[in-house]
């Protein structure tokens, strides 16, 4: 028999109406399927939600006692689903809060332009906010689907936890403060006799120390070493444990200073703003952590300061080159603007800076007509039929517009400018004492604040 599906559309497909369509048909087809998976895990989340309430209304007309109502609600859920009472449980969890707490997500799933794996993460995200402040991030960023459209889940959750820095800044940086003294090594078994060994680790540690492997795999293969990039990082950190002895097997380039990128706005650095900063291979952080991070640099003269932006309304530093590669400044500057692939959808680590116009089409090499791109993605435009052009979206970001072989478009978004100025001081003096104050006494900078005369 058969099987028969029936799609957003309203039409039923069986197996032999899928080989008669077209190209163009086909991809509709799997958007269509996509969507009608997000309604079916809105209409579970909604049943179990409603299961939950039914078995607590019995157990209290059975005269159990309170703390025993809905038991073995997450064992039904699991065994519905066919999965282990342990996901019955954060099945039920998550049912339970977004029909309670967040009712743009359900309603997007609902809609079928959001998941149920991209529920969990933005539920994982605000679990330790307020339910106002749940709220807030719920509505900001699942009520059009054009806010979030292109996004991958790395994106969402960087957007998510940037809004909860923003909304809950002291309280974050309290508890990053604690969590340090939660660092540790783990290991656990891998297929094929492999393992998994994890470090946790100090974010400003962490981004250090994976940049010291970065540096050493671009190292080996701008000389030709064969190995992947995941494999020279891997035998680096063996051999720089394991036999520090012998430096020149591990590939890597001459020791000295790592660089970790840490974009962060004037407002945040200079004048006590909340803003969360970006630290580039990790992600966001709470503003009171970034200065801190910074004053610690500053004080063992580890720290440059960059300009990215002219000014906070959009318009970027002007930048363009006439070679065919993009030089070095340049390809940073896109680096910092994108944070990471380009492509919607895309959460991969930039490891190209392309042009959005092929430069066979005129395009030239400047920051507007360039991006950043992982390795498949980039090979993967330049396959037939695929074609891409620049544009500045209305809220002034840098916006690719991006067709596929089949006609389909879709847009990909920068992510937001760094926002805000420091207030206007009387003189540059004023201006001048007040940075100096602040980043002199650096573990008060959340306190400190200076008056204008």
């Amino acid at each position: 028999m058969a099987a028969v599906l029936t799609t957003t559309s309203g039409r039923s497909v069986g197996e032999a109406d899928v080989a008669r369509l077209s190209e163009v048909e086909l991809v509709e087809e799997i958007r269509a399927l996509e969507e009608l998976k997000a309604q079916a895990s809105a209409r579970q989340v909604e049943a179990t939600a409603r299961l939950d309430v039914v078995v607590r209304r019995r157990h209290a007309a059975a005269g159990l006692p309170a703390d025993r109502h809905g038991v073995g609600v997450a064992s039904q859920v699991a065994h519905a689903r066919r999965e282990s009472p342990v996901r019955g449980a954060r099945h039920l969890g998550l049912a339970k809060i977004l029909t309670r707490e967040m009712p743009h997500t359900l309603a997007a799933m609902r809609a079928g332009w959001c998941s149920e794996w991209r529920a969990t993460l933005l539920v994982r995200e605000t679990a330790c906010l307020s339910l106002e402040h749940r709220r807030q991030i719920d509505a900001e960023l699942m009520t059009e689907p054009s806010t979030t459209q292109g996004w991958g889940d790395k994106r969402l959750i960087n957007e998510a936890r940037t809004r909860a820095y923003r909304l809950d800044p002291h309280a974050h940086l309290a508890r990053s403060r604690k969590a340090e003294a939660d660092r540790y090594v783990s290991i656990r078994p891998a297929p094929d006799t492999m393992t998994w060994v994890s470090a946790l680790l100090p974010v400003k540690h962490g981004v250090a120390v994976y940049a010291v492997l970065k540096n050493a795999a671009d190292h080996a293969r701008a000389t030709g070493d064969e190995r992947t990039r995941g494999q020279v990082m891997a035998d680096t950190l063996v051999a720089t444990l394991l036999t520090p002895a012998e430096p020149a097997q591990t590939s890597t380039p001459p020791t000295g200073p790592v660089a970790v990128n840490l974009t962060i706005s004037d407002a945040t650095l200079l004048a006590g703003g909340h803003e969360p900063a970006w630290i580039t291979g990790y992600g966001p952080v709470p503003a009171g952590f970034a200065r801190n991070l910074v004053a610690d640099a500053l004080a063992e003269a580890h720290a440059t300061l960059r300009r990215l932006y002219t000014s906070t309304t959009g318009a970027l530093t002007a930048m363009d080159s006439r070679s065919r590669t993009f030089p070095a400044g340049l390809a940073l500057f896109i680096e910092l603007r994108d944070q990471s692939c380009r492509t919607p959808w895309c959460d991969a680590p930039i490891r190209h800076h392309d042009h959005v116009r092929p430069h066979t089409t005129a395009g030239p090499t400047s920051g507007h007509n360039g991006q950043g791109l992982c390795e498949a993605c980039n090979h993967a435009k330049e396959a037939p039929g695929w074609t891409s052009q620049p544009t500045t979206s209305p809220d002034g970001r840098h916006q690719v517009e991006i067709t596929t072989p089949t006609g389909h478009q879709t847009r990909s978004r920068a992510p937001d400018l760094p926002p805000g100025d420091p207030p206007a001081y009387a003189s540059m003096r004023d201006f001048t004492q007040a940075v100096v104050l602040r980043l002199r006494r650096h573990r008060e900078l959340e306190l400190v604040r200076t008056p204008v005369a």
